[in-house]
């Protein structure tokens, strides 16, 4: 049984792109769903695939690289709120990762967005992880 299961999401995307995979496998939940498809959004990841099995799903990630030096895109994901601490911030307070350059992920009452979207929705929430 996993304690976190975003923390094991963000560290086999992360393990996979050390590793130089170019397609990894995570058991698919709606939450890790959501944080795929901002990844695709903000282009971070090639593309996504999610199957469905009998029980939970799969959701397979083509992880994307630079075309000339062979580098990750992603260079890292950074868990914020973790089940022992969970880091709560008002729409006033929304964290800017790397001055813009880089998204932080935030679970709010209108859905899981980017900071930059709650901050135009004017909604907080806490803060899942950072990518840059």
């Amino acid at each position: 049984m996993l304690t976190d299961p975003i923390s094991d999401y963000l560290t086999r995307i992360r393990n996979a792109n050390k590793a130089g995979h170019k397609v990894v496998d995570i058991p698919a939940s709606n939450l890790k769903k959501q944080i795929t498809k901002i990844l695709f959004d903000q282009g971070y990841i090639l593309s996504y695939k999610f199957e469905d099995d009998k029980v939970q799903g799969n959701i397979k990630i083509a992880l994307k690289y630079d075309k000339f030096t062979k580098e990750p895109v992603i260079k890292k994901l950074q868990r914020v709120s973790k089940p022992g601490l969970r880091k709560y911030v008002g729409s006033d307070e929304l964290p800017r990762v790397l001055n813009g350059l880089g998204v932080a992920i935030v679970s709010t009452s209108h859905g899981v967005m980017t900071s930059k979207q709650a901050k135009h929705e004017n909604v907080g929430g806490e803060v899942l992880c950072y990518v840059y």
